[in-house]
């Protein structure tokens, strides 16, 4: 398997439980996200919010499609979500808000494996491209979040 450790940043002129609430509610991603297909709800949770499972659809620039199933681990509105992914990637990611002087800050780490045959045979290869990939496709989530965030 091919190890990937991605650290995202955003920022956006919104209050932060505005955009904690718009992360927190990965069904409505696909409208804001592009290259997210489609978000489906799995399972049940509890009163703390934790044990949610969403399975996620993306088709990233370069075409491929991916998709795997987070379940919500730990919540600490409005600062923190964590979950654990399974699928055709494994591991975990972590959003972590932050606010000052009217910005919000979101970090996200994602740190997976490909579980794919041929995403692990052509990553000696096409790791960059696969990172660009990722990349490209985080910078359309806060292009769309921030759109979608907007104080008023």
């Amino acid at each position: 398997m091919a190890n990937y450790d991605f650290m995202t940043r955003w920022e956006m002129p919104a209050p932060m439980e505005e955009v904690y609430r718009a992360i927190g509610q990965p069904l409505h991603w696909p409208h804001w996200w592009q290259g997210l297909r489609r978000v489906e709800a799995l399972g049940s949770y509890n009163e703390r919010g934790t044990g949610r499972v969403y399975r996620y659809h993306w088709r990233s620039p370069l075409g491929y499609s991916l998709c795997f199933d987070i379940r919500v681990t730990r919540l600490y509105a409005p600062w923190l979500i964590v979950g654990q992914a399974s699928g055709d990637v494994e591991g975990w990611g972590c959003w972590q808000l932050s606010e000052a002087a009217g910005i919000t800050r979101v970090r996200y780490r994602w740190r997976v494996r490909t579980t794919r045959r041929w995403m692990n045979l052509t990553a000696p290869l096409a790791r960059p491209l696969f990172v660009w990939s990722h990349d490209a496709m985080m910078h359309n989530g806060a292009l769309g979040l921030s759109r979608g965030c907007r104080p008023g």
